[in-house]
């Protein structure tokens, strides 16, 4: 081994001393990495047997820190911008001083001998001893040279009547390399740390910044990461930094437990908070490690369910991490206190505003006497109620709940008072931490902007409204003091996730055979927050393709504007003996009424070209031709093979109006809340197509049983086509199956030729779902398994006889009877890390004979 100086291993906890000595014992070890991952340029020249590990047997304690990137970036600037003050100080500034004491003497400048300095000028460092040195503190020029860093030793001694300062320069970092990293890149490790090539190598800095580099692997599930800083000597006193990361194996958190719950299971408990368990596909997911931010997150997450729930006395007693060293694993415990159940008692609107009429103001409340209290409804009500006072000409309103609680009967009572507020400006608005989303896509959801009045509730709207974009993982927002009394400063900070989507179905029935789609989307397209999806649809019978692009803030209003290009075709089977092929696209606008509520507007053009197969022009109506229906389709009342034709062209132009109301709580997997969307369409814009079609559908969910995680859902759709001034064309039909009465295949029940076996619509139907879904029992949370029963029932019938040819019950069969047609079974659910995955089992108890049936039917998606 090689005795060096002035390099030291640093034992677990130990810190470098203020004033280290001089000589200090280092064990050196053998480092030959290095040298082929450090340099292109700058080759490095010293060989193996010089490297030398600074620091060894750092920290590995869970002690839980709460460092964050963001201070330590903070703190890395001002650290660097400090030493570059001092340096360019001690480098290029002399200062002007008489003399200094030392050591208890008064010596001048020619009494201070500096010796060691290559880089630093003698004068300079001469003249900051002295310039420290004053008072008589024997170590204050000693402890001023070691706080700039540019020393690694400092010696003051006395030779006769002179100071003698001996120093030993710190190295110059020419580069930083790290080794053995796989989970975190370059990139990343490079902007935790403080150390900075070209600067100045500081033992306590790199010990820092071992720190910090073991929190970064902390704060993603790596508890046994180890981070040993090694450094290889280059001429000119210069050193490349080399940290060498051993990543360990990651720290999972294998078990999430609730005590002092009572209204809701721990199963229903674990998907409030965004902690998740490991597993079987533990590799996939980032959140079941142990990130203290999220615990804090995932109490505030417990909290705010609880009071939109009615339990207004909830809190969250303790919430624990416990690791398990031996094992590797977390265990994270909450202990909730959750009180009793509030329902709203009298509720009431009060005002000092003159102008104002408080039973006017009521119709904002969204609060009900005899409701379940909800935190969540008393923060919108004071929303509305502010911004119905901003309307009426009060900018400065705000709104004071006052509630009177009463335990016995446990009712809130709520008077909201609505006075005028304190007048502030917004000064500024800071959006941090959007390192893809622009900048106006996040200012845009504030209803106000810098110079307007400051609005409490209008700055909880948006972050409401941020939220909700899906965009952000957290979004937080406050206030801070502006440069005046009356104005303050937003700061909104966020953190953003992924937003594109992979999505895949597949299916399988005897009529249509194998079927899949896949499709891409992403709705914060190049960070403008613009929706743009693509999907291709691939099987044996069915093909096409489908392009959407959305706007959502159209000429910088809050409208909605987009676009649809498709494609379908749909080739001959054994229940349809034609193809079908329907080309177009939809132009649409989208004005929301309230936060719930959107009107929207759209135009539709569609080219569809039917055609027979090749055999229909024989006449023969027995060896698999279509039904005689879509010949008198495509040829009228003469024969298609004397016309000699096979195929018809149609154009249809249809504009219409939509209206969507939308509370759910969650898009993907809704336990509460109401989906309602009724659309009307007008045929006959020009092209060939003239008919109103009129369609609603209308989706239910509420939790019923909390404990066992179990949801209900209801659902009714229905819809009606009526030709204006000529007959309904055959294909304008509804045609429906399996996606309205699971049991049945695709255009499986309704009017029918029986001849054929093909289905030819119905101007009429209605359909109904009724559904229970809960966690599958005996398998564990993780899995995310969800088992579900339902029934299904509905009606499709009315064909306009004017498009039909002559039933005669041997070339063609007419029939229609309006049957109630009913299917029962049962579903199975994985919300896998691919995206929700479906598979039904559904038997109709209700049918026609010449219905066609699926008992099976599959489906999925997935988030990247």
């Amino acid at each position: 081994m090689v005795e060096m100086r002035n390099a030291t291993d640093v034992a677990i906890g130990q810190r470098f001393p203020a004033n280290p000595p001089a000589d200090l014992p280092v064990r050196v070890a053998p480092y030959s990495k290095a040298c082929t991952t450090l340099g292109t340029d700058e080759e490095i020249q010293a060989p193996a047997e010089t490297a030398e590990p600074v620091l060894e047997d750092m920290v590995r304690s869970a002690d839980g820190g709460k460092t964050r990137r963001g201070r330590d970036t903070m703190s890395s600037f001002a650290t660097t911008m400090k030493k570059t003050a001092l340096a360019a100080v001690l480098l290029t500034v002399v200062p002007v001083v008489g003399g200094g004491d030392v050591f208890g003497l008064s010596v001048a400048k020619a009494d201070v001998i500096v010796r060691g300095n290559k880089r630093i000028e003698t004068e300079t460092i001469r003249s900051y001893v002295i310039q420290n040195s004053k008072g008589g503190d024997t170590d204050a020029a000693l402890k001023a040279l070691y706080a700039t860093d540019l020393f690694s030793d400092v010696k003051v001694s006395r030779e006769g009547g002179n100071t003698v300062v001996t120093v030993v320069e710190s190295p110059q970092i020419n580069k930083i390399a790290f080794e053995g990293n796989k989970r975190l890149t370059d990139e990343q490790l490079k902007s935790v740390i403080q150390t900075k090539s070209r600067g100045f190598m500081s033992k306590s800095d790199v010990q820092s910044d071992v720190q910090r580099l073991l929190e970064a692997y902390r704060r993603n599930g790596r508890y046994r990461a180890q981070v040993t800083p090694k450094v290889i000597d280059l001429p000119d006193n210069r050193v490349n930094l080399v940290y060498e990361i051993d990543e360990g194996d990651k720290t999972a958190v294998t078990r999430i437990s609730f005590s002092g719950n009572k209204a809701y299971s721990n199963g229903r408990l674990r998907d409030v908070v965004k902690t998740r368990e490991t597993g079987l596909l533990g590799w996939l997911r980032s959140t079941d490690t142990y990130d203290p931010e999220r615990l804090q997150s995932d109490q505030e997450a417990l909290s705010k369910f609880y009071m939109k729930n009615g339990y207004a006395d909830f809190r969250v007693v303790s919430a624990t991490a416990d690791l398990d060293r031996e094992r590797n694993v977390f265990f994270v415990g909450f202990t909730v206190d959750e009180g009793e159940q509030y329902t709203y008692g009298a509720i009431d609107v009060q005002t000092s505003l003159a102008g104002l009429d408080s039973r006017q103001l009521s119709s904002s409340v969204g609060t009900k006497s005899g409701s379940v209290y909800s935190s969540e409804e008393v923060e919108k009500t004071m929303e509305e109620l502010t911004l119905a006072a901003t309307r009426a000409g009060y900018p400065f309103a705000q709104v004071r709940p006052r509630a009177t609680r009463d335990y016995a009967n446990h009712t809130i009572s709520i008077i909201y008072y609505v006075e005028e507020g304190q007048r502030v400006y917004v000064e500024r608005i800071n959006v941090r931490g959007n390192d893809r989303t622009r900048d106006f896509v996040i200012r845009r959801e504030f209803d106000m902007a810098e110079g307007d009045a400051y609005n409490k509730a209008l700055v909880s709207k948006a972050e409401r409204r941020l939220n909700r974009l899906g965009f952000f993982k957290n979004v937080k927002v406050n206030t801070e003091q502006g440069s005046s009394p009356d104005k303050v400063v937003v700061n909104v900070d966020v953190e953003e996730q992924p937003t594109g989507e992979i999505g895949f179905g597949a299916g399988y029935s005897t009529a249509d055979g194998v079927i899949g789609d896949v499709s891409f989307s992403e709705k914060n397209f190049l960070g403008r927050g613009q929706f743009v999806k693509a999907s291709l649809q691939y099987g044996q019978y069915t093909r096409g393709y489908q392009f959407s692009f959305t706007e959502p803030y159209f000429l910088g209003y809050r409208i909605s504007a987009g676009f649809d290009i498709y494609q379908k075709q749909q080739l001959q089977t054994s229940y349809r003996n034609y193809e079908e092929k329907d080309t177009g696209g939809t132009i649409r606008f989208g004005l929301p009424i309230t936060e719930n509520l959107t009107f929207g507007v759209n135009y539709t053009i569609n080219q569809q070209v039917l055609t027979l197969a090749s055999t229909q022009a024989d006449g023969d109506t027995t060896n698999g031709e279509a039904s005689l229906a879509y010949k008198y389709y495509v040829c009228g009342a003469s024969n298609c093979a004397a016309l000699n034709k096979l195929s018809r062209t149609r154009v249809s132009s249809i504009p219409g109006v939509s209206l969507v109301y939308n509370s759910l709580d969650n898009l993907q997997f809704p336990r509460d809340g109401i989906y309602a969307k009724w659309t009307e369409e007008f045929a006959g814009a020009g092209g060939d197509a003239k008919f109103v079609r009129s369609q609603i559908d209308g989706r239910y969910y509420h939790e019923l049983w909390a404990d066992w995680g179990l949801v209900g859902m209801a659902r009714v759709r229905g819809g009606n086509i009526t030709g204006v001034g000529q007959k309904l064309e055959l294909v304008d039909n509804f045609f429906l199956g399996g996606e309205t009465i699971r049991g049945f295949a695709s255009q499986g029940y309704g009017p029918r030729d029986t001849i054929s076996g093909e289905s030819l619509g119905g101007r009429n139907y209605w359909a109904a779902t009724a559904e229970v879904s809960m966690p599958m029992p005996g398998t564990p949370d993780e899995f995310g398994l969800y088992v579900s029963a339902f029934a299904d029932a509905g009606q499709l019938w009315s064909v306009d006889n004017k498009s039909l040819p002559v039933s005669d019950g041997t070339t063609f069969n007419f029939v229609d009877d309006n049957k109630v047609r009913a299917s029962v079974g049962v579903g199975l659910m994985w919300r896998s890390p691919f995206g929700p995955l479906r598979a039904d089992f559904g038997i109709p108890v209700s049918k026609s004979k010449y219905d066609q049936t699926q008992v099976f039917r599959f489906s999925g998606g997935t988030t990247f």
